[in-house]
């Protein structure tokens, strides 16, 4: 509670400890001595401001007292991995070619790449975050992951008794969306993050925390028909989202054709399929993650789409923009995912201007 109090709101005094969580002076005294063995945390020195009395001392989360690895799958054919302080700074990072491994095959390779993480550490790691395609059961398992072979693959608990370390898995919308709440500057009223690539996956977070849905399958924006007369979709139904703004169909088309108008046509419709949800919710903002070169434009036209079939009082202050987070987000997120569950929830707010892009997702969650 402590620590997570530290990492959302910054310094803060034992007293200031002890009001905002509702722990006695003497537990908060006795818990802050044991961070500070710990390393966890270090005396700041009395705040600026002055104040009759002894003023007090300040108390505040060692940034790289340990370190996070976080894994993303979700670049086709390829194993992404960094090594990441607290506060999503990059300190080392590693990819490899995936060469189709599917199965246990593409588990195996999970693991190694990890593993090689944690030794390439120079602080105590506390734990590891995998983002990955597919849909995800809270326990790690990853129920349905058909590009990786993984159906029912109980990831979470073979990475665990491979590191002896604690491991969280999630989808990787969900963990991009993470990252843009934890690090990214996140609207508190509402997120959406949708990644665009191979395909489009979106991750939300209300209310503080992710949604999952029905069957951990929320954010299948990608699979809704905007279209009924349109190219064909992965998922066997025609004029989905994702046949006009998946990247691969996009670029396709803006090659095809004059690239301004088919650009256009795609913020249109992404756009059209976004105002429903952004009525609903109220969601002040839309994230996009993706091909810089893509993202602005697509945000420009699609925010003006919304904000035309909203209620005005959805539409004032409504804004789609672009991921703060560059194209770490995924693992900034993974970092989010594991902090969400050593600190024992969401934190927002104190570190966004922390996290260093370049320094739990373009991808379906059906995929």
């Amino acid at each position: 509670m402590l620590l997570q109090h530290l990492f959302g709101h910054g310094p803060a005094s034992r007293a200031d400890l002890a009001r905002s969580t509702g722990l006695t002076r003497v537990t908060v005294s006795e818990l802050v001595a044991d961070l500070l063995a710990e390393g966890l945390v270090e005396e700041l020195g009395a705040p600026q401001e002055s104040r009759v009395g002894k003023p007090p001392t300040l108390v505040g989360l060692v940034a790289d007292a340990k370190q996070v690895v976080a894994v993303d799958l979700s670049v086709d054919d390829q194993l992404a991995g960094a090594v990441l302080t607290l506060t999503g700074q990059v300190v080392a990072r590693s990819a490899r070619p995936l060469e189709g491994r599917r199965g246990d095959d593409a588990v195996a390779a999970v693991r190694d790449l990890a593993a090689d993480l944690v030794g390439r550490s120079t602080r105590p790691v506390l734990g590891v975050g995998v983002a990955t395609p597919g849909i995800v059961g809270r326990d790690g398992v990853v129920l349905d992951a058909p590009n990786l072979g993984w159906h029912g693959a109980a990831l979470a608990d073979v990475l665990q008794d491979a590191l002896d370390l604690a491991v969280y898995v999630a989808n990787d919308a969900d963990t991009a969306v993470m990252g843009e709440y934890t690090f990214g500057g996140g609207a508190e009223g509402g997120l959406m993050l949708l990644r665009l690539s191979t395909g489009v996956g979106a991750g939300l977070v209300l209310g503080g925390n992710v949604l999952h849905g029905h069957r951990g399958a929320a954010g299948e924006i990608g699979h809704v028909v905007v279209d009924p007369d349109g190219d064909e979709c992965a998922c066997g139904r025609r004029g989905c989202l994702e046949t006009y703004v998946a990247v691969p169909r996009l670029r396709r088309r803006m090659a095809e054709g004059d690239a301004g108008t088919a650009l256009a046509d795609a913020g249109h419709r992404l756009g059209a399929a976004l105002a429903p949800v952004v009525g609903t919710l109220n969601l002040g903002e839309v994230v996009l993650s993706g091909p810089a070169d893509l993202v602005a434009p697509l945000a420009e036209v699609a925010a003006t789409v919304v904000r035309d079939r909203v209620m005005p009082v959805s539409a004032e202050g409504f804004v789609v923009r672009p991921t703060a987070l560059g194209d770490d987000g995924v693992l900034v997120g993974a970092t989010g995912l594991v902090l969400a569950g050593e600190l024992g929830g969401l934190v927002t707010g104190r570190h966004a201007e922390q996290a260093a892009p370049g320094g739990s997702a373009s991808t379906s969650k059906t995929r």
